[in-house]
């Protein structure tokens, strides 16, 4: 079957044929293209909406994706999130292996049929000039053959005429003589042209035609086989991301079977949990007996005596304030205590305990810049022309003291944190000592407060009574310093740095002041010292360059 022998007299209809299989590849990467922006947007509204649903950092949100089901959601997320750029892969394959490659091979298919097509009518005029010269040639033998019929007809008449003279029947007779030559040439170039163009005709109809339409139908052949190779490459291509997608979702199924009821409900336990035990069964009051409405003296004073008990061992009977009771005095400062004393035992010991790791951190990092800042400043020393080692000590000075206040900072939420667990019965005088650097007046009646709320039992005994405690503390803690003995001094101390003494027990310093010192640092990072014999309490030892009156070599200093 061959396009040249079979359509031979379809030179238009295969011009059109193959320009509209020229509109179907076009038509097709048009679709191809279609395909690949709509796997883009796919893949932006996939990835938009993964990051929607995204945790927001330091977030109220991002904690609630402790849980295993917010796990699985937030795999999920990550998941579709791979599962977009899959669909991203198919729209760059799509594009670089089917859409350019097509509009590539559509411009050489174009030119290629322009070429062969150009053939074709070069062919179609050739043998139209052939066949115009076949009938010119045609009308001219007849035309001749015509002259030279009428020529001999006249000299035969002229010659049959008796009264035409002889001269005249010779010119006659050469005039036919002259026409019938002129017939047999004009036969003869008809002849010739004739076979000329039967030659060119068989030649156009056997070999150039045949050729042109060959290369024509392998043209249109080569089209239809490429655009079953580019749909192969089509379907290629989304096989190819289909073991990743699989993946995707197999994360997604995996996810999902992580998900843990019991761990979640664990969780809730340990995020709300109180610590408290439920409360009591309520006693029954007889109100059928008769009551004693005497008040002695004896039961006037228990009665007074009766308040401290509620606070530190008896029971506040009919108590369920973990049910119906507010945190009053928190409410009505409008702060939140940083002992967290607000909280439940439990919440209380889970704040504390991550407000240490957290500062242990802080401490870590400052501690390496410190370690960064010495070795440095070694290198100063070795190679002065890098650097002056002088222009450090300020900045080493600094971290050194930010390192102080963390421990001391430390020391207190540790100090807090062992209490709650039971470690420590009560805050001791040294540890409110330890807070007094960080906490105002506001803070401190919170902290106060809110310890002296708590009964051992677990209830909480009305505002008033907290508040007359706190006094009572109050009071007590200055009989302390009160009652002592002047102590004797055993130094001085040089105050490198102002320090505001606000909290009660701590004193008030400015630089370069020069104080009594009368009670060594013991650990604590506090210092006693005197300004008179009336004025004394403590203040850090890293604000104060101590000088011992046993130290017979100079000045011994606590940074």
């Amino acid at each position: 079957m061959s396009w040249g022998t079979e359509l031979w007299d379809q030179f238009d209809n295969l011009e059109k044929h193959t320009q509209w299989g020229i509109d179907i590849l076009e038509k097709y990467i048009k679709f191809v293209k279609e395909r690949t922006e709509i796997e883009l947007n796919y893949a932006k509204q996939l990835r938009n909406l993964s990051k929607k649903y995204q945790p927001k950092k330091n977030s109220k949100e991002e904690e609630e994706y402790k849980y295993t089901a917010c796990k699985a959601f937030l795999s999920t997320l990550n998941e579709m999130n791979d599962y977009a750029g899959q669909h991203e892969v198919i729209s760059e394959n799509m594009t670089s292996q089917i859409t350019v490659d097509l509009m590539r091979y559509v411009q050489e298919l174009k030119q290629e049929r322009k070429s062969n097509f150009h053939d074709g009518r070069k062919a179609q005029q050739h043998i139209e000039t052939c066949w115009k010269q076949l009938e010119s040639s045609k009308r001219r033998f007849e035309r001749d053959c015509k002259e030279a019929d009428r020529a001999q007809q006249y000299f035969e008449k002229m010659d049959a005429d008796i009264n035409v003279t002889k001269a005249d029947v010779e010119k006659a007779r050469q005039q036919a003589q002259i026409r019938h030559q002129m017939a047999e040439d004009s036969k003869a170039d008809y002849s010739s042209t004739l076979q000329r163009f039967n030659q060119e005709q068989w030649e156009y109809y056997h070999t150039h035609i045949p050729n042109i339409f060959q290369k024509i139908q392998e043209m249109e052949e080569r089209r239809i086989v490429r655009i079953g190779e580019s749909m192969k490459t089509y379907a290629e291509v989304d096989r190819q991301v289909i073991p990743i997608i699989g993946k995707c979702l197999d994360g997604i199924v995996k996810a999902a079977e992580s998900i843990n009821q019991k761990n979640d409900s664990q969780l809730v336990v340990e995020a709300y949990k109180s610590g408290f035990e439920p409360p009591g069964d309520i006693e029954f009051e007889d109100y059928t007996q008769p009551m004693k409405r005497t008040v002695s003296d004896n039961s006037l004073s228990s009665a007074k005596e009766g308040k401290p008990e509620l606070k530190f061992g008896g029971k506040s009977r009919g108590k369920l304030w973990p049910f119906i009771k507010k945190n009053k005095l928190s409410l009505k400062l409008g702060a939140t205590p940083e002992d967290f004393s607000n909280l439940p035992p439990e919440q209380r010991r889970k704040k504390l305990q991550q407000k240490v790791d957290d500062l242990n951190k802080e401490i870590q990092k400052e501690t390496d810049q410190r370690d960064a800042i010495t070795k440095m400043k070694d290198v100063y020393l070795k190679n002065p022309q890098m650097g002056d080692p002088a222009s450090l000590d300020h900045k080493l000075t600094e971290v050194t003291q930010n390192i102080e206040k963390l421990r001391l900072e430390t020391q207190k939420f540790e100090a807090w944190l062992a209490e709650v667990e039971g470690r420590l019965p009560a805050r001791s005088e040294q540890a409110r000592r330890q807070s007094g650097m960080y906490d105002g007046q506001t803070h401190q009646a919170v902290t106060n407060c809110a310890q002296d709320r708590e009964s051992p039992d677990g209830s909480y005994t009305e505002e008033q009574s907290q508040e007359r405690e706190l006094k009572v503390l109050a009071t007590d803690f200055d009989d302390e310093f009160d009652d002592e003995e002047p102590l004797p001094a055993i130094g001085t101390c040089k105050a490198l740095y102002t320090f505001e003494g606000q909290n009660e027990g701590t004193i008030s310093v400015t630089e370069g002041e020069m104080l009594s010192v009368i009670e060594e640092d013991k650990g604590d990072g506090w210092t006693r010292i005197r300004r008179s014999e009336d004025e004394e309490g403590y203040v850090p030892t890293s604000y104060v360059e101590v000088y011992l009156d046993k130290n017979a070599k100079g000045a011994k200093t606590y940074i």
